[in-house]
Formats: structure tokens, sequence, C-alpha cells
């Protein structure tokens, strides 16, 4: 009875293990990540790594060792390989890590890894590859390293065999197509077991056996660079396995009881998304994983053999593993060792092993997969990490936002997907041979100056990165990352804006003044009446379909302000204000004033830069465009005749939306900036005293952020950009009257060495005092943020502002290229705004991101809303900027597309999700602190007219008939009334 329970239970436990792991269950990895909440299983993860967790960096033998025949070390197939073909460059010195173990155990203190992940030169301790040709000297390196180690509390992970086979061994036996390396590598293995193994708690084997066997013996892109033999790959693969589980064996008998240590084999793998969403191609990436991974991870963690996959595709190459030796192999792994990166991704995978399918950077999915395929393994990341140039020397952001990305996907990997991720090590500790890529490319944290007498290394921004990191332990939540909660002063300005608006200048309602007979008995057509002096009266604003359409949709967002753009060309085709268009004008003036009857409040744009088309009127640009002075004057024109009609309905202006572009010259920048102080003085003096509004001018200012800032000097890029992109404009209005001193410092510098002809303008005395404090608002568009670096790298050309521009690969990417969604980006614009110019009254008046619009369910906009608008109350309630407004960008995707609120099918609006969202923000007035006396907090409403006054506002001809029956029925009820008198009499 005993006995059947026992079995009872272990065919329960075997069902179980089936359904979480095996082939169907990694099949499921596609379809589950493509059903995850979007963005928000994108967004960063600010948390904790467990506390145990193991932080490693690693290096290979091969590739810094150096020291080439030094001391009695043998030849490795790599020193002859290199000497062979069209290979240019060695390892024979690489980083000279053989003669500078002190600076790199200083190295590895200076970062702060708990482990640290090295390899042994087979051939540096039995030179030709057997245990009689033993050297103690090369030996005595390792022991040195190791004490080394264990004298700063860094634990060795060490690699038995990293590619470096002794050079012997391959002339002799042809290298590992011969079974006979299988004993000799465990003989190998024993006496490192025996040397080294009661300092060293975690062994690899055999790093990557896919490149070994597939490039080293079937590509011949490595080492020892054998090709044309398509069945030996898998001879070479068939004895790497035998090789390892015959040293992983050894280790069980003789030594883990009372080394107390782990043995694995490292297996590198890419990861593959499917071409198409069709169920075969979903196979089809199985079946690449199971030719690159699968090939030596499920012998060792499943059952012994091959994937089925390969059995079916290679019958005739496979070599077959009798049942002896798949119980031999199976199982001989302590721990999932899983190497990640350019050694094998992009790199050493043939298209044919891509089977049609994309190959993407994807290390969580990967690590979910090998989850579900094997059962949920501990899994150590011994090796991953990107690359940069081989020119670039210490300020490496790629490489650093990489290993960020990848650490990322590791935490999410632990915390949203149950993966047993044990540790992570990042390669490598220092620049060195990278194998068939030479010198191209570096990959340390640490930078090796190969020309300097004693390869010096300077710690990169990446090493300041991961030693930030590894001290905190992960990303953990900091007071600035939380949500806030609060609210916006009651007078607060929420808006949504539109680049323009739609105008159907021909009244819709009312339009056939003829007098109709209506046949009700008969067919019940309508019979226009000859003869019959037509009805006539004046148009009213309320006529107007498109007006009354867009009013509701404004009015439906819930907000008080609605922001949009006039056009000049249009209303002033001549550029003579004496010729305007008056059916386009009044048009604007009945948009405008039916937006004030809502209790909206207008703020209008004289002008919108366009990259596109110009926004001027024909003969302006025919004259020069902004460079002439007669446009100038011209625009100050039209700004009076907008200010004199529509002045009376709005209340903020703008005169010059975006001018900061960086298609704009310096000489349109400045003469823009006289049309705008031209255009506010006159307001300012004719027309504010009678109609009480405020000019200003809004500037596009996305954010710029330091790609690293572990110094004072890393913020001087940022500082530079800011100044010449945002600067450029507001401090000759808002500050000194002037250019930025660093804007101009920096372009005359440029030109004088004649890398630029950028001339920066002069202000007179008189322009400067014309210019300076011309505002009543500092109004800004803000979308995205991006990164800027000093370091130019892979031959992107150099920007004006000597800067290459770059974006954090962690960060949640919208549809539009380089705008990802950074809302803390936003926060740190204000604060900008509010440190140069300090108590300016400030207006976010355009924020978005694109979206498909046929996404009603825009979710992607309902995070960017909900997280932007939530760091501008941070500014408003932490910081103490002076914000007055917040503009969400746009109202429908017909005027701007993909960024609406509304999308449009067949002309009939379609609310979408991130409106109603905006809506119930705005009617909270921000995040009220639920169940405190802060969200009790409830602002005046504003006083709604009766429904009465409404019908009589917007439907003047109805209102008139109701008034005309109120007035017949009281004189009824007066004639009734007296009749019943008299006769009561």
């Amino acid at each position: 009875m005993q006995r059947s329970w026992f079995l009872t239970f272990v065919i329960i436990l075997f069902t179980w293990n089936c359904v979480v792991s095996g082939p169907d269950a990694s099949l499921k990895t596609w379809e589950r990540f493509s059903k995850r909440d979007y963005p928000g299983d994108k967004a960063f993860l600010y948390d904790n790594f467990p506390h145990n967790f193991m932080w490693a960096v690693g290096t290979a033998a091969y590739q810094v060792e150096g020291a080439f025949q030094k001391d009695g070390k043998g030849l490795s197939v790599w020193d002859t390989f290199t000497r062979g073909g069209n290979r240019i460059a060695t390892g024979d010195v690489g980083s000279d890590s053989y003669h500078n173990v002190e600076a790199d155990i200083r190295a590895l203190r200076q970062v702060g890894v708990t482990h640290y992940r090295f390899s042994l030169s087979w051939s540096r301790i039995f030179p030709n590859g057997s245990r009689g040709s033993f050297n103690e000297i090369g030996t005595n390196y390792y022991r040195t390293l190791i004490q080394k180690l264990k004298e700063i509390n860094v634990e060795p992970v060490v690699t038995i065999y990293h590619w470096d086979l002794p050079d012997n061994l391959q002339r002799t036996f042809g290298g590992w197509s011969d079974p006979v390396l299988i004993e000799l590598f465990r003989d190998y293995a024993d006496f490192c077991f025996q040397t080294f193994g009661n300092d060293v708690k975690y062994w690899i084997t055999i790093d990557n056996p896919f490149v070994v066997s597939w490039n080293g013996y079937g590509t011949g892109k490595v080492a020892p660079g054998i090709k044309n033999d398509p069945d030996l790959p898998f001879k070479v693969g068939h004895n790497l396995l035998k090789a390892h589980a015959a040293a992983w064996h050894l280790y069980n008998r003789r030594y883990r009881s009372h080394q107390k240590g782990k043995v694995s084999m490292a297996l590198a793998s890419h990861w593959i998304k499917p071409s198409q969403t069709r169920r075969e191609s979903v196979r089809a990436c199985q079946r690449s994983l199971d030719f690159v991974l699968g090939w030596f991870a499920r012998p060792l963690f499943t059952d012994g053999d091959y994937p089925p996959s390969m059995r079916h595709s290679l019958s005739h190459r496979l070599p077959s593993f009798t049942p002896a030796e798949r119980l031999e192999v199976n199982g001989t792994a302590d721990f999932f060792a899983l190497s990640h990166g350019p050694s094998l991704s992009y790199q050493l995978i043939d298209d044919s092993l891509k089977f049609n399918q994309i190959e993407v950077l994807n290390l969580r999915m990967l690590l979910y997969w090998i989850r579900a395929e094997y059962n949920n393994p501990p899994i150590f990341i011994v090796e991953s990490g990107w690359f940069v140039q081989g020119e670039v020397q210490t300020e490496d952001s790629k490489n650093m936002y990489y290993l960020k990305r990848f650490i990322m996907e590791t935490l999410k990997s632990i915390k949203y997907d149950g993966v047993n991720v044990i540790g992570y090590t990042h390669w490598s500790l220092l620049d060195g041979f990278e194998w068939h890529r030479e010198y191209d490319i570096r990959r340390g944290l640490y930078y090796v100056d190969f020309n300097s007498h004693n390869l010096k290394r300077r710690p990169k921004t990446s090493a300041h990165f991961y030693k930030k990191l590894i001290q905190m332990n992960g990303f953990p939540l900091l007071p600035e990352n939380r949500a806030a909660q609060g609210v916006f002063p009651c007078d607060f300005a929420w808006g949504v804006s539109a680049n323009s608006i739609q105008v159907e200048t021909t009244p819709t309602q009312f339009v056939d003044p003829s007098v109709y007979l209506w046949n009700a008995s008969g067919n019940g057509e309508l019979m226009r009446l000859q003869r019959v002096q037509p009805f006539r009266r004046t148009p009213h604003c309320a006529d107007y379909a498109s007006i009354r359409q867009q009013v509701k949709e404004i009015h439906q967002v819930g907000v008080n302000h609605f922001h949009f753009s006039l056009n000049w060309s249009s209303l002033v085709p001549s550029g003579n204000v004496s010729q305007p268009n008056t059916t386009l004008l009044g048009y604007y003036r009945c948009f405008t004033s039916q937006l004030q009857q809502a209790n909206i409040t207008s703020m209008v744009t004289l002008w919108h830069h366009t990259r596109q088309r110009s926004s001027l009127p024909a003969p302006m640009e025919a004259a020069g465009g902004w460079l002439h002075n007669k446009t100038v004057q011209a625009f100050v024109d039209y700004a009076r005749l907008c200010y004199r009609e529509l002045g009376a309905n709005v209340k903020m202006w703008i005169t010059l939306n975006e001018p900061n572009d960086d298609d704009v010259s310096f000489a349109e920048g400045h003469q823009l900036l006289r049309a705008h102080a031209l255009a506010w003085r006159a307001y300012d003096r004719e027309f504010r005293h009678t109609q009480g509004g405020q000019v200003s001018l809004v500037l596009h200012m996305d954010w710029v952020e330091p790609a690293f800032s572990f110094s004072q000097d890393d913020m001087e890029p940022a500082n530079r950009v800011l100044d010449c992109r945002v600067g450029w404009f507001s401090e000759p209005i808002f500050g000194s009257g002037g250019y930025p001193p660093r804007m101009r410092n920096w372009f005359q510098q440029r030109t004088s060495v004649d890398l630029f002809r950028f001339h920066l303008p002069i202000f007179s005395v008189e322009d400067r005092q014309l210019v300076r404090g011309t505002y009543d608002f500092f109004a800004i568009s803000h979308f995205s943020t991006q990164l800027v670096t000093p370091t130019i790298e892979e031959n992107k050309l150099v920007s004006t502002l000597g800067v290459q521009y770059m974006g954090d690969i962690t960060w949640i990417m919208s549809p539009r290229p380089n705008a990802p969604v950074v809302p803390w980006g936003l926060r740190k614009a204000l604060n900008w705004v509010e440190e140069h110019y300090k108590g300016v009254a400030i207006y976010v008046v355009a924020n978005g991101v694109q979206e498909d619009p046929a996404r009603f369910v825009d979710s992607l906009r309902v995070y960017y809303l909900y997280n932007y608008i939530n760091e501008a109350l941070k500014a408003y309630t932490l910081d103490g900027v002076n914000l007055k407004g917040y503009f969400a960008y746009s109202l429908n995707d017909q005027r701007d597309p993909g960024f609406g609120l509304y999308s449009h099918v067949q002309d009939e609006a379609i609310t979408k999700a991130s409106l109603s969202q905006y809506h119930d923000i705005i009617q909270l007035n921000g995040f009220p602190i639920q169940g405190t006396a802060a969200s009790a907090l409830q602002c005046p409403s504003q006083p709604l007219p009766c429904s009465g006054c409404l019908v009589l506002a917007k439907r003047h001809v109805v209102g008139f008939l109701c008034m005309v029956g109120s007035v017949l029925l009281f004189t009824l009820w007066v004639i009734i009334y007296y009749t019943v008198k008299r006769q009561s009499r």
C-alpha cells in the first residue's frame, strides 16, 4: 500500500512536470509574451535581486592572458589559427593579464563583484595536452590568481576549457573529432579539480560547445578553422558532451563530497521570433533553438538524447547515444550555465539555423523558454553583455545601456516570470582579443590601452554603472520614482491641442432660403412654392455643423482650454492685411466665440512652423521668407489683424509655435525673435488694456539627458544642447536679451577651426531692448527625451553640437522614430525652465504620443498621459515649479494622425480609452490622496447656463420661436382669465 502511494506520487509529479515543462510548454513562450500587458510589461521595473544573487564578471584565457610561450606555455589552436589565412592580429599579448594580476585584482575590487569567471589555459598547464607535460610555473599563475581572489572575498568561477585546445592534440588526433580527447579532457579536469578544487565552488567544464563544433569544425570561422565536412560538427559536439559528462561524474565521485562544488557546461544561445503569426513560424523558431541550444541542453537536462527535430532532420549525420551513454550524459549539470551575447548572437549563427525566422535580442524570453523547456533549472548567466567599436575608449555609453537592458530583463524574468536565475556575469572585465573580431570591438568594463607599455587599465562608464548597480543589488524604488499624489491649483488650465481645426466656410444649416409646402396627406414630399419671397437671414455661428461638432468634442474631454493654430497663408493669401479672407476670418471668429460660450478659453497660435511646407503667404516666401524684413513687418500687421478681429474671444495668444526647430537657420531665428517681439509689443500697447489677454511663444523642449553622469563634466554636452536648442530663443526673451554664452562660445570655437560655418547674429542694443521681456508666460511643447554623449561611435556623423544622440534601450519605444516614452523628462524640462527663469508661469501646451490610430484602446497613450501628468504634478508640488497648465496633444487623428484622443470612422468620432482617462484626471484635478482631507478638496465649478439660455445661445431660430410661443401662451392665459372673471360677475 505504501509503495502504491509512492508510485502514484511519482506519476503525479512526472505528469505535472510534463505540463509545466517540455517542448509543448516552451512552444507557448512566444504566445505568452505576445499577450503581456502593454506597455506596463515594458516599463522599467524598480526592484531588487534576491539577497544571495551572484554578481560576476568574466574573461577567457586566450583573450586576456598574453604571455605567448612564456614560462613553458605550449601552443594552442588559437596561436596557430591567428597566424594563418588573412588574419591580422593575434592574442600573443592580449591584455597581458599574466603579468598584471595585481591590476586585474584591483579592477575586480573596484567594481565590487562577488564572483569572477576566468578560464584555465590547457596548454599553459599541460603544454602538449597530457599530464606528462605538466608545467608548474603556469599552474602557479592560477594558484596565485585564486589566492588573490580569496583575499578580496571574490569567489572564482573556473572554466576548464574555453576554446584554446593544445595545438599538439589538434595535430596529433584531429582535436575534438577523435574520441580519445574524452579521456584526455577527463584527466586534465581531474588535475584541475585536485589542484584548485578546494577554493572553487563553481566549475564550467566546456564553454559554448556550439561555437567549438559548428564554427571551429564546420564553418571554420574560429580555431581550429576546419571546414567542408558537414558531418564533423556533430561528431565533435558528440565528443564534447561525453567529455563533459566524464568530467562531471569524476567530480561527483571523487570531489563533491568534500569540495562542495557545482559543475556545469556553458551553453550559448540566441533568441528568435516568428516572421509570421502562423503556427509553422513558431515551430520554426523552436527548431532554431533546438539546433543551437537544445543540441547540448536536451542531452544534459532532459533525456540524454538530441532534440527530436534534430533527429528528424539529421538522422544520417547525427551520432547516436547508446542507452548507457544516455544515462551517462543525462543529468550532468548542477545548474544551467547560460551564455548570451555577441560571442554568438548576430555573429556565429548561420542563416540556415534561423529557419527563415528573425533573430532578435531578448534575454528575458530566452530565460523563460529555458524554464519551460528544462523544468525550471537554476540558471547562472555566465556570459552576457554587448560591445562598442575598437576606437571607443572609456565613454562606452552603448555598452552600458545594453548592460542595463540585460540586467533589467533578468530582473523581470525573476519577478514576473518565476525564472530561477541565481547569478549574472557581465562579459568582460577587460578589453581583449575578441576571437574572430580580433581588436575591432571592445567588451571590457575596463579600457585597455594596447599601445601603452604596461597595457594600462582605466574604468569605463559601464564599470561605474555596474559597480553602482551591484551596490544597490538592482534598481530599488527611489522616492522620485514613486507616483505622486496630490492636486493642481483650482485655476489650473486643463487643455487639449491641435495643429489646426477643421474649416468649412459654408454654413450647413438654413442654407436654402426657399419656402416649401409639405404634402402630408399625399406622398409626403416637400413642394417648393414659386413666387414666394424667400426668408433671408444673416448666418449665425451656430449654423456651422463643423464648429458645433468640434466644440462638442472638445467639451466632452472636460478641458477648459483649447489650443489651435491659424493659417496665415490662408487668412492673408497676398500678405497684405488690407485684403484678408473675410470668410475664413469670420469662421475663426465663430469658432472662438462658440468656445467662449462653452466656457473654454482659446489659445491661438498665429504662425505654426511646419517642416513639410511653408506656412508663409506665397509672396512672403518668394521674397526670401523670414530673412526679409518685409516678412517681419507683414507678420506684425497680420498679428494686429487677428488681435482686432478675434481678440474679444481669445485671451491667450501664441505668436510663434516651435520656431526653435533644427531646420531653422540662425539668421531666420534672429528675425523670428524680432517678429515675436514686435507682435508682443503691438498687443501690449494697442490691445491689452481692452482685451486683457496674454501673449507669448511656444518652444519645442524635448529633454536632453547626459548618457552618463558620473562627474560634473559629463553634464556639459547636455547643457550645450539645451542652451543651443531652447536657450537660443528663451534667453533673449526671458533672460539677458542675448544668446546664451555657452551657445555663442561653442559656435565661435567651431567657426574658428572651420569645422562649421555657423555664424550667430549679434543683437544690437536696440534689438536687445526690443526682444527682452516680451512674454506673459513660458510655453513649451514636450514629447520625449534623448540621451547625448560626446563620444561618436560607428562612423556616425558629428552633429553641429559635437554630440551623438542615443536612447536608453530599456525605455518604452513608441511607433514614432526616436521618440521613446520617458515621463521623468517632462519634470526635468520644467525644472530647467524654473532654474533659469525663476517664478515664470509655465504652460505645457502640447504633450502626447503617437500610436496606431486603429487602436481605440490606446494603452500606450493611457500610460503616457497618466505618467507624464504625474511627473508634472511632482514638478508643481515637490519642486515648486509655477506650472499653470497642461494640454494633451492632440484632439483627434483627422488633424494630427496617430496622436488623437478621438479617432474617426466614416466621419463618426470614436472616443479612445485615453480620452476617458484624461477626462477622469481633469475631474479629480490631478491625483488626490484617497481617504484623506486632501481628497475632499473641491474647486468651485463654473456656473452652468440654464438650458433655456443654452438653447437661445446656440439655436437662435428655435429660441425665437420658443419666445413667440411663450408670448402667445401668456396672451391666451390672460384672455381666458378675464373671460372667466367677467362671467363670474
